[in-house]
């Protein structure tokens, strides 16, 4: 198969110097990792412009939680969500991303002004999707989609959690939705990154065997999302303490773990440990040396 030659750039925060950090905000009030703290919309700015006041380079806003039980929205209730906060914070500069698996959001949000697509259903959700993506990539150079490995909702996990081989199975099933993409034509494939999906039709094990494995995917020749925060996977590690998260120590160790295997960037809920980190790996860089036989 030919491949399409497009007259576009590729984004610069496609190709960053070091791993970048994407702070979450989840504009719900059932998201299971803070409890709707950033629900109202004047409190998700603010914390929004926290994350990036603490070092994030990108934000990403959502307006509907994929944690299990938790009813869907309409996707009008997700773009009143979502849309006024991307505004506000995009109108400040900032570079966002919209956590969204609805074409019709994607769209409001790109008109909003985020600059990334973040299906984590990779299109499966909704068959519009692509052809979403596709229009605005037109229209804006900077646009990107962000491809999640998924094999449905999470209340389905343990049934479609069944894998002999996680890393390889969860890329191959990456590379059939990247297929799909390349066959239309009209996605620019340059501006498409890939998330193996922790947490998402995995558990236990399986998520620590795609992320001991990440070089299955960053090989590929795709910026590669990884996202541990707060996962399920990770309750054998939490540190009770009052002022964070239970699971965010393993979660910035992860996180630098990520950025060392140089992923593109790194998914998390508290930003400012791993910025920490990720400065000190690059100062270390500064001084490495490859290895010399005396």
């Amino acid at each position: 198969m030919s491949e399409t030659t497009y007259d576009t750039e590729i984004p610069a925060y496609l190709r960053p110097p070091r791993t970048l950090v994407m702070g979450v905000l989840n504009v719900t009030p059932n998201s299971f990792s803070d409890g709707g703290r950033w629900f109202d919309t004047d409190a998700a700015i603010a914390h929004g412009q926290s994350m990036l006041s603490s070092g994030a380079d990108l934000i990403d806003v959502g307006g509907e939680s994929t944690a299990p039980g938790n009813d869907a929205v309409s996707v009008a209730e997700e773009i009143d969500r979502v849309a006024p906060v991307i505004s506000a914070l995009a109108g400040q500069g900032a570079l966002i991303s919209c956590d969204t698996m609805h074409a019709e959001t994607a769209r409001a949000a790109w008109k909003a002004g985020a600059k990334i697509i973040n299906d984590v259903s990779g299109g499966m959700v909704d068959s519009e999707m692509f052809s979403v993506v596709a229009e605005i990539m037109g229209e804006n150079p900077e646009v990107s989609y962000l491809c999640q490995h998924w094999r449905g909702h999470l209340k389905d996990a343990n049934r479609l959690a069944v894998y002999e081989n996680p890393h390889l199975e969860v890329w191959q099933e990456l590379r059939e939705r990247l297929e799909v993409m390349r066959e239309r034509g009209d996605i620019d494939l340059r501006r498409v990154i890939i998330d193996p999906g922790l947490g998402f039709s995995k558990q236990g094990d399986q998520d620590w065997d795609v992320l001991a494995n990440l070089d299955t995917y960053l090989g590929r020749g795709f910026p590669v999302l990884v996202g541990p925060s707060r996962k399920r996977f990770l309750a054998d590690y939490e540190t009770h303490t009052v002022e964070r998260h239970a699971r965010d120590d393993v979660t910035a160790s992860l996180a630098f773990f990520c950025a060392l295997k140089g992923a593109w960037a790194v998914r998390v809920h508290q930003v400012e440990p791993v910025v920490v980190g990720i400065r000190a790996l690059e100062k270390l860089k500064e001084f490495h040396e490859p290895r010399t036989v005396l």
